[in-house]
């Protein structure tokens, strides 16, 4: 059986943080149920395309997938194993928000099957935190993180974010120190980007009150020394984890394997196919066939996302894996390109494997930009 990896998204949270732009919104518990019969119906009717595919991964997103009950997280689960072939050693990850945890949710979520979480911890300082508009404190994130680690969740990742406004490399510091006390087998680490038609675009669109470069590049060496030192591998951009605890849904996006998104907005992308859901909750609650865009990758799309996507992994790419994928050598299609970049110090081309270096990283969208057609 072909590998396949699921995504379902969660549209709903208490609160809408104001860097947030994901397709989420807080909802009443009417419409939460009514979505998630509709979900599961969608669920159902499309496992019908995919019964010659096993599902490697999970990974329930949002919002704020914690928001659910337990019964209505149970619910999703149940018609995902009913009417998909799940792998006995799947990831099935769900995101966790601090403040949405209950001892019952945590241990209907082991009883579900979920055994990985992500929670959105993002600060330990309760100002960034309230400043971000998050729901929860660094004590609520805690006792949330307690909770977790005694319902027996062994594989969590905690989301932590930097470059936000007023912070300083002292707080950052304080924040990487107090969750490395924790040992979550994971963390992501993201610097704030602000996105148009949040409230941060409208507070910090101009960038003032945010950090400046040079201390975000001092945040940037700070995490990875830091993390470093605790045991944590740097295995892509953002992403560090202990030996073997890398997240194996995330990697599929990177590595171009088949993954298919079931909700609203849900994007798949199923042999060089992407696909993406509508995103009008009253279009996708009205309507059996939820697709609203479909687009083939024309070989050369497909070259290009091998690249860009590839190269946010510390490994690289492989002039190996392109030319078993595509039928070229990596150097005919890319050659001059990967040249100038190794002679900028930008990018290591080493043996079989092409690699973004440290200087590459720190530019990585212009490095990227270079393998478009």
């Amino acid at each position: 059986m072909k590998s396949l990896s699921v995504y379902i998204h969660i549209p709903f949270c208490v609160r809408k943080c104001r860097y947030c732009d994901f397709l989420s919104a807080p909802a009443e518990n009417s419409q939460i149920q009514s979505y998630v019969n509709e979900l599961c119906g969608e669920i159902h009717r499309e496992a019908q395309k995919y019964k010659l595919y096993e599902v490697v991964t999970v990974f329930l997103g949002g919002g704020t997938p914690s928001l659910l009950s337990a019964d209505q997280t149970a619910q999703v689960m149940s018609v995902l194993r009913a009417d998909f072939a799940l792998s006995p050693d799947a990831e099935i990850t769900m995101e966790v928000n601090p403040g949405t945890v209950t001892e019952q949710k945590a241990s209907a979520w082991r009883g579900a099957g979920i055994n990985r979480l992500s929670i959105g911890l993002q600060s330990a300082e309760d100002e960034e935190l309230k400043l971000l508009g998050r729901i929860h404190t660094w004590q609520d994130f805690l006792h949330s993180w307690e909770l977790v680690r005694n319902a027996g969740f062994a594989n969590c990742n905690i989301d932590l974010m930097s470059g936000l406004p007023g912070q300083t490399l002292e707080s950052w510091r304080r924040t990487l120190s107090e969750v490395i006390v924790l040992k979550p087998e994971h963390l992501s680490a993201y610097s704030l980007i602000i996105e148009e038609g949040t409230p941060f675009y409208e507070m910090y669109g101009e960038g003032d009150g945010l950090p400046d470069e040079e201390l975000d590049r001092q945040m940037y060496q700070e995490t990875k020394a830091i993390l470093a030192k605790a045991g944590y591998v740097r295995y892509e951009i953002s992403n560090y984890a202990r030996p073997g605890q890398e997240c194996r849904h995330n990697k599929v996006y990177w590595t171009g394997e088949n993954y298919v998104g079931f909700g609203l907005g849900a994007a798949s992308m199923v042999e060089h196919v992407r696909f993406d859901n509508v995103r009008c909750m009253e279009s996708y609650l009205g309507r059996l066939d939820k697709v609203e865009h479909r687009h083939e990758l024309s070989r050369e799309e497909q070259m290009e996302e091998y690249m860009f996507l590839g190269l946010r992994l510390m490994t690289g790419v492989t002039k190996s894996g392109f030319a078993q994928r595509f039928g070229r050598r990596m150097e005919e299609v890319y050659g001059s390109v990967i040249d100038r970049h190794c002679r900028e110090g930008l990018l290591a081309s080493d043996g079989d494997c092409v690699r973004l270096t440290d200087r590459g990283i720190d530019v990585s969208n212009y490095v990227m930009a270079d393998f478009l057609f």
